[in-house]
């Protein structure tokens, strides 16, 4: 199997770069193959159950009076979360230069201020661990960048140089800045390089075989360094051709594979999950063909539509998006996820809903308190393509109590929890933070609206302190996860069926192998529901209340988990 695997593996290289990849290039990457693989690093889960739960957080979220950092974070931790998260994701604990992490300076070392190798070893005794693979670009400030414009042996080709005149109209931009930037090489040629983020994160040139070398061996410094998960960031711009989207191309899917297949070879059980925040039959084309890409992709459709349903009071949408999601092979998952570092994308949104929807949407939200990111569209217009905010904020109205504030956001995240998949929790919705205005104004981008470091001693004390909505948010969070981990009908790959019994009740069966059910109900109106119960003998399990009527009330934003004994 592993020469089958080794094969594979050369022949996907040489459809990607032909003769171009060189017996010496075959000869380091076989090396480097061979150096990891020696090193027995295989240890991983082989499968996911209902026990995985994602904790989402930068690796420098916590300072206390002993330290700042990854210590901080794993004293943190092993206090507050470690009895319910089996993976935590850090985000890029990497040196980096801007965009909190993402434009990372040396992808092989722990930023200082964060901490160590040693630091992640430690944590790794409390969690999995989950890395950021930044793979379409690094920071300006790298020394891969400066051995570039110095044109050193080996990284003349590493970023990608485009004439200014050429018609670049058709490139899908992510974001309203320009896509090319200048920048002067040593001798003095001033060149134009490829900055599909910002003009600090200058976009690899994969079509060279020494960025393909370099950054396989960044990988497999992530496998040796304990990664359980691999999350690809932003690799749906990987590889560019000038004339095309330059996204989803098929060069793309043809790296990860690639990356697939080394880390089958080199790790068994490693999951790797693509990150592209685009509309959803563009998002799943990851899996590949169910075996050879992603075994998990990101659910970016799942919080923008939440969002509608709970703003308008109808799950209709919600309920016919769920009901057509189907997995390419058992091998294969989604990643579930509400809230992140980033914020919540309206792409995954279009083709979905009108676009009229959608910037209503938008407006109710920005109405409420939340920030508007924009991209520029080929025909010179404009899109909003990000919602910045919390998500308890995005939730709720600013007339709402604590009781509606935190009715909602458990209804939110007990249906992310009951959804078929791996849910992932950002750790600031896990602690009920509100949007920080004062970040943005301080710092001058918007994500800065959910991304505030925390004291974790002030923290600890808001979580004890019974009348503060920290404590609810947190209480009512880890008993849902922990009644998740306990049930097995919660398996990601337990049956799940989706209904409407009304505009504004959605019903999800859940149904193991063995036959254990589950039905979850999640009123998303303001008024009772009254709903027709075929369950003779029931237990909700969030309430532990016997279920034995013929009909069934659900309070406004109330959520049922009700086992059949």
């Amino acid at each position: 199997m592993e020469s089958q695997m080794r094969a594979k593996i050369n022949d996907l290289i040489r459809g990607v770069y032909g003769n171009t990849f060189s017996a010496t290039h075959f000869k380091i990457l076989q090396q480097q193959i061979d150096d990891a693989q020696s090193l027995n690093l295989s240890a991983r889960k082989k499968e996911w159950d209902e026990s995985d739960v994602v904790l989402i957080t930068y690796a420098d979220q916590f300072f206390d009076s002993q330290g700042k950092g990854i210590p901080a974070l794993t004293r943190f931790f092993n206090r507050w979360l470690g009895a319910f998260f089996s993976h935590t994701h850090l985000l890029p604990f990497y040196p980096w230069s801007s965009d909190d992490g993402f434009s990372v300076v040396d992808y092989h070392s722990v930023d200082p201020e964060m901490g160590t190798w040693h630091d992640i070893a430690n944590l790794k005794k409390s969690t999995k661990l989950m890395f950021d693979f930044v793979c379409n670009h690094m920071s300006a400030k790298s020394k891969w960048f400066a051995n570039y414009l110095q044109q050193q042996t080996g990284y003349e080709d590493f970023f990608i140089a485009v004439d200014p005149s050429t018609d670049l109209s058709a490139v899908t931009r992510p974001r309203a800045l320009p896509l090319l930037t200048p920048f002067t090489l040593h001798t003095g040629e001033v060149r134009y390089l490829w900055t599909t983020f910002s003009e600090d994160q200058i976009d690899l040139n994969f079509a060279s075989p020494n960025v393909f070398i370099a950054m396989v061996d960044v990988l497999l410094r992530y496998l040796k360094e304990g990664a359980d998960y691999i999350r690809l960031d932003a690799v749906g711009f990987m590889w560019k051709t000038p004339g095309t989207s330059c996204l989803h191309l098929e060069k793309t899917h043809q790296l990860i594979q690639i990356f697939r297949a080394i880390v089958d070879v080199v790790a068994p059980g490693t999951v790797i999950i693509t990150e592209t925040n685009v509309p959803h039959k563009d998002n799943i084309a990851y899996y590949g063909n169910g075996y050879n890409e992603a075994q998990m992709v990101y659910q970016f459709s799942l919080p923008p539509l939440i969002l509608h349903a709970m703003h308008c009071g109808n799950v209709q949408t919600l309920c016919h998006w769920a009901q057509g999601l189907k997995l390419p092979s058992k091998k294969t998952t989604w990643f579930n996820f509400l809230a992140s570092h980033d914020g919540i994308g309206l792409n995954p949104l279009r083709g979905l809903l009108p676009e009229q929807d959608i910037l209503d949407l938008v407006d109710t939200l920005q109405s409420e308190g939340a920030l508007i990111s924009w991209k520029n569209n080929p025909d010179g217009t404009r899109s909003p393509y990000e919602v910045n905010v919390t998500y308890l904020d995005a939730l709720s109205q600013k007339n709402d109590g604590n009781e509606q504030i935190i009715a909602k956001f458990i209804l939110a995240h007990a249906l992310l929890l009951t959804f078929p998949g791996v849910p992932a929790i950002y750790i600031q919705s896990l602690l009920g933070s509100r949007n920080d205005h004062e970040a943005v104004k301080r710092l001058g981008y918007n994500r800065a609206i959910n991304r505030t470091k925390l004291n974790s001693e002030e923290i600890a004390h808001e979580l004890e302190a019974s009348a503060h909505l920290r404590h609810a948010i947190y209480n009512e969070m880890v008993k849902l996860i922990t009644l998740r981990r306990q049930h097995k009908v919660f398996h990601p790959d337990a049956e799940a069926i989706f209904e409407c019994p009304n505009d504004s009740v959605l019903k999800i069966n859940r149904v193991t192998d063995e036959g254990e059910r589950l039905t979850a109900l999640f009123n998303f109106s303001s008024s009772c529901c009254n709903l027709d119960s075929e369950i003779k003998c029931g237990r909700d399990i969030i309430t532990d209340t016997l279920i034995h009527k013929k009909t069934l009330t659900l309070q406004p934003w109330q959520v049922m988990w009700i086992t059949e004994n």
